[in-house]
């Protein structure tokens, strides 16, 4: 049995195992990854935060480096972020320079060119921050629209300012054009018009459930309350109003109460950290148990870990892999159901895990 890592769900009981059956190697070494995408059945394309692009063959192991022309800034937690890819289109979050050490969580996109990468921005989180923290940020596709998560970048109640990008989640058209129904356009008049929710602080998970289509998104709180929430229109998590159960750094409490009900609740909540990362709906022949469940990662914990849910509720729970392979920054699901990881270290690499 493998050692149990304290988690303490704040939201809920449910019991907690751990899986046994399955295999995990290393594929080849890379360099602080970030965001991974597959581009066909047997390439990842995988961005490293000091500014690489490469694609990966798991099949052969053999990588090609790209290059291209992101004005970007390796800066703290900020770099080049999370990369999706849809018909030949690569979309990625990073971080870019604005002038004075300002950056902003910008996304750009590009027809995919394993050449060259010829990225055309999209969209610029506004006002550029001066700061190393919280970036966010995962980007997804539902239909023709395009979210991303945009960290407050440590300036806490920012969240709460609809004027500014920072501490929300956007939904622009995937060519960077705003929808006409978004909350600017219906009931929020004075949000920028790129502002589908706010009150997040630092959202580095999202996915789209294939059963109901809602998009669920995963955010570090700050000394405890990691959490999973879900996705709402002209919806506020409430961010620094409250904490999800977290405390400030340095143990001052965070608002006279875990929650509020004119706030979004989560559907979990971890006290203490684990530094909940990207999430991802299972589906494939691998593990066909594991079938529309929600696997998470855990960045500080070093958890890859199954969330059974019902009605939004979590009723099981499973520990995959437990610090085995260090700091899991993200992974995707393969076409036959085999799982890819990445590491978020100096010195780190590409994990398949299969049975």
């Amino acid at each position: 049995m493998k050692k149990i890592v304290l988690i303490f769900f704040l939201i809920i009981k449910s019991t907690l195992t751990f899986a046994e059956d399955y295999n995990f190697k290393k594929l080849v070494t890379l360099n602080s990854p970030w965001g991974s995408a597959f581009i066909n059945d047997e390439e990842l394309i995988i961005t490293e935060k000091g500014g690489k692009i490469k694609i990966i063959n798991i099949i052969n192991n053999k990588i090609v480096e790209i290059n291209h022309n992101l004005n970007f800034r390796e800066h703290g937690q900020g770099g080049l972020l999370d990369i999706i890819y849809r018909k030949n289109i690569l979309w990625i979050s990073y971080t870019e320079k604005r002038g004075d050490w300002k950056t902003s969580t910008s996304i750009a996109k590009a027809k995919l060119n394993k050449d060259e990468l010829k990225f055309e921005n999209i969209f610029q989180a506004e006002p550029p921050i001066e700061s190393r923290y919280h970036f966010g940020s995962r980007l997804a596709i539902k239909d023709n629209y395009l979210f991303a998560s945009i960290g407050e970048r440590g300036e806490g109640m920012i969240a709460q300012d609809p004027s500014k990008h920072p501490g929300s989640i956007i939904r622009i058209n995937i060519d960077g054009s705003i929808p006409k129904d978004n909350p600017h356009h219906t009931n929020k008049p004075n949000w920028l018009p790129e502002i589908y929710q706010i009150g997040v602080r630092n959202p580095q998970g999202m996915a789209i459930s294939p059963k109901n289509k809602k998009i669920y998104f995963s955010q570090h709180g700050p000394r405890g309350g990691d959490n999973i929430g879900i996705l709402k229109k002209s919806g506020n998590y409430g961010w620094k109003v409250v904490a999800w159960g977290g405390t400030e750094y340095y143990g001052a409490k965070i608002g006279t109460e875990p929650f509020k009900k004119k706030y979004d609740l989560p559907i979990i909540s971890w006290v203490p950290s684990i530094g909940v990362g990207q999430i991802n709906f299972y589906s494939g022949n691998t593990f066909p148990e594991w079938d529309g469940n929600l696997i998470v990662s855990a960045t500080k914990a070093g958890l890859l870990f199954r969330l059974v849910l019902e009605n939004d509720k979590v009723v099981e729970q499973e520990i995959i892999l437990n610090n085995e392979i260090g700091r899991i920054r993200d992974f995707e699901v393969g076409a036959n159901g085999d799982i890819f990881l990445i590491v978020d270290d100096n010195d780190s690499s590409l994990w398949h895990l299969s049975r």
